[in-house]
């Protein structure tokens, strides 16, 4: 079967390489072995793999997913998808990042996340399946030397791993989880509970699954703060040897049935509910499940904003070559029923909306890797012992753009790659239809839109004292204040100087309202009413800001007499970062205008009204 998958290799070398600088980062320190031609023959080795082994299952795995046997609590998954994730696993990219002495290979977050990419675009559960080694790395560096062993286990059987943290009742209230655990007289604990929308909980990929599981131990006071986490495998086995031993009594008791990304398992898994204990261990011996466990949440953030924007980028270059062969229509300038019919990319409409979808997937492209540079900067700092506190704040601030915002305009501009084939994009004939189904999900897990927008606020911005949103505005500043692509781009620095003063007058406003609540708790409901606004609005700017990078180094290569191959590409980086700055960024003007007016007439409504 031909593959869906389009790639954009030479966009992602150019974030790398020629916007972001990674060259002087690659090839030193930790990373000595990971030069840039290595890097880059990397990539390319990625890329051809994920569009000739791991695409081709992805459409047979949605037609024929995963099938749950409830008498014995297990999954199969469709053979091709099988052999995907096989080739994918014996190709051992997933090896890259991982601590050497699990047997990795020191690696920058951007050349991971580029990597990530190629594979999420191409099949995102296949990524999703092989969390096992990079759950594997968090025991590594959270548990006691003894759990190290289970670590180690992990990598070298390539066991599946999860992160078990939401019950049918809490939902996203993570903290009202009543799972427990119960201590035992040998120092391991009884886990009993049930857990629900369990990723990858159930399959037949690996002879072992380990669960990474938030419970509260007896007596432990609630919330959140309550939480311990625990390793819970779904075989007991022998810590050095690795060798399989007795059912753990962790079992799926249900596989979801759901709208899209149907080959990775959903699953509900019931803990110690089937006569057979499910026994497991405190990760680190430490009580602070919470603070662990988002040492994963945060990657899972990551990985979400990623696949999203991968598979816009599928879908527009989908889109796109539809276009260029499609004749359909007369030109508007040359009406008449003997006019010559033209390719729509001819027609403006069609040409708004595929230069919309552009701006948008090489924005966010450019959001997802300028995010990992400063986790780059992070891993390089905690090797030398001397933690870099600017770049940690830099990435918290970003993740929840990335995640939240990377997910909707993801989804949203699905929509219309989908539109640019019309009929025909409503057929499976297309992959847009599956894009589009598989996408829908990243807006909803690792925490809703909603959720994002208020970890954006009340924690990376207020809790931070402003000091990362600051220090943010302040490299937009610098950035204008140099008038780079000189007089070609300055209406559009002058619109992105503006919308940048509209986001602050927005985040003001928000603040003012949180100040007051101090006095008057309902003002947080006027603040609340705008965080998904106010999100949005933050990232448009800052992908208006990364398009405008890109666009004076396109220029400045295009005035250098580029190659020839290389002219439309630069091109299209000039064009794309005008045309973000001139048909979105005057829309915040409007957005501001709506925070400034909010009040609580929303919250006043009666229930019944609605």
């Amino acid at each position: 079967m031909s593959s869906h998958y389009k790639s954009n290799l030479r966009d992602i070398e150019f974030n790398l390489f020629e916007v972001l600088g990674r060259g002087e980062v690659y090839g030193t320190g930790e990373y000595a072995e990971m030069d840039v031609d290595t890097a880059k023959s990397i990539l390319a080795e990625v890329e051809r793999l994920a569009v000739e082994d791991l695409a081709p299952s992805l459409i047979d795995s949605d037609r024929n997913p995963p099938i749950y046997h409830p008498e014995t609590f297990s999954a199969t998954l469709p053979e091709s998808f099988k052999r995907s994730y096989k080739q994918f696993m014996d190709a051992e990219w997933w090896r890259l990042g991982l601590p050497t002495e699990l047997g990795g290979t020191p690696t920058p977050r951007t050349l991971r996340w580029s990597v990530a990419e190629l594979v999420l675009g191409a099949n995102p559960a296949i990524w999703m399946y092989t969390s096992g080694a990079d759950f594997a790395t968090v025991l590594w560096n959270l548990g006691t030397e003894e759990q190290r062993k289970v670590a180690a286990r992990m990598v070298e059987g390539q066991w599946g791993s999860t992160m078990v943290l939401t019950e049918p009742d809490a939902g996203s209230d993570v903290g009202a989880g009543r799972t427990k655990a119960v201590q035992q007289a040998d120092g391991t604990w009884h886990i009993e509970g049930v857990k629900r929308f369990i990723t990858s909980g159930e399959h037949d990929l690996s002879d072992n699954i380990i669960h990474l599981v938030l419970a509260r131990p007896e007596g432990a006071g609630p919330g959140t703060k309550g939480l311990s986490l625990f390793i819970v495998p779904k075989f007991d086995f022998d810590w050095d040897s690795g060798e399989l031993g007795e059912r753990n009594g962790a079992f799926v008791t249900n596989v979801e049935h759901k709208m899209g990304l149907k080959a990775s398992t959903t699953c509900e898994v019931a803990f110690g509910q089937h006569g057979t204990p499910a026994k497991g261990w405190l990760v680190g011996e430490v009580h602070d499940g919470i603070a662990q466990m988002f040492t994963i949440i945060e990657f899972a953030r990551m990985m979400v904003g990623t696949k999203a924007i991968s598979t816009l980028s599928t879908g527009y270059l989908n889109a796109l070559e539809y276009a260029k062969q499609r004749v359909q229509g007369a030109d508007l300038t040359t009406p008449g029923k003997d006019a010559p019919r033209v390719t729509i990319t001819h027609h403006p409409e069609v040409r708004r909306s595929l230069m919309t979808q552009k701006a948008y997937v090489e924005g966010m492209r450019a959001l997802v890797l300028y995010t990992a540079s400063f986790q780059d900067t992070i891993e390089v700092a905690r090797a030398a012992g001397e933690p870099d506190k600017h770049a940690e704040r830099m990435n918290d601030l970003l993740l929840p753009i990335v995640k939240g915002y990377g997910s909707e305009k993801s989804y949203e501009q699905l929509a219309q790659a989908l539109q640019i084939l019309g009929g025909s994009g409503f057929l499976q004939d297309y992959p847009h239809e599956q894009y589009i189904r598989d996408a829908k999900i990243d807006s909803l897990y690792e925490g809703t839109t909603a959720i994002q927008s208020l970890d954006l606020f009340f924690r990376k911005i207020v809790k931070d004292g402003g000091v990362a949103i600051n220090a943010l505005n302040e490299e937009i500043t610098k950035f204008l204040a140099t008038a780079p692509g000189g007089e070609e781009l300055a209406n559009e620095r002058a619109l992105l100087a503006t919308a940048q003063g509209e986001v602050g007058a927005m985040l003001k406003a928000m603040l003012d309202k949180a100040g007051e609540s101090l006095s008057d708790p309902k003002q947080l409901y006027v603040v609340a009413q705008n965080t998904v606004r106010f999100l949005f609005a933050l990232g448009d700017v800052v992908v208006s800001w990364l398009l405008l990078r890109q666009a004076a180094v396109a220029q400045a290569a295009l005035a250098g007499g580029a190659a020839e191959r290389d002219v439309p590409f630069y091109t299209g980086k000039v064009a794309a970062a005008k045309f973000f700055a001139r048909t979105v960024l005057p829309l915040l003007a409007a957005q501001r205008a709506i925070v400034e007016a909010t009040d609580n007439s929303l919250m006043d409504v009666p229930e019944e009204a609605f």
